[in-house]
């Protein structure tokens, strides 16, 4: 490797670095000083709906998959937790009850 070489690759290196620190650094918002709270707020809910509109929101079909199974899931889930508290529950009872005979 030659001389220039070493000198271009030394200065790659640096800005690497550099971009490396700076890229490191959290960046400083910078509130509109501009702005009062009213207007502020109001460019929030504006920027809410501009985000909102980019959402993929699913069909009625799919909505009301999901919301099949989100009610199935919950009832099957609440019917284990049941049936494990009533079998702990007749458990402690008889080992309580045999312990007192």
């Amino acid at each position: 490797m030659n001389r220039e070489m070493r000198r271009l690759q030394a200065k790659e290196e640096e800005r690497a670095k550099k971009r490396r620190a700076d890229a490191s650094r959290p960046k400083k918002k910078k509130k509109d000083p501009e702005l009062n709270l009213f207007q502020r707020s109001s460019k929030y809910l504006r920027e809410v709906r501009q985000e909102l509109r980019k959402v993929a929101w699913p069909s009625k079909e799919e909505l009301g998959t999901y919301t099949v199974v989100v009610f199935g899931m919950t009832l099957a889930l609440t019917l284990i937790v049941f049936g494990m508290d009533w079998a702990f529950n007749r458990l402690i009872v008889n080992i309580v009850l045999d312990a007192i005979t």
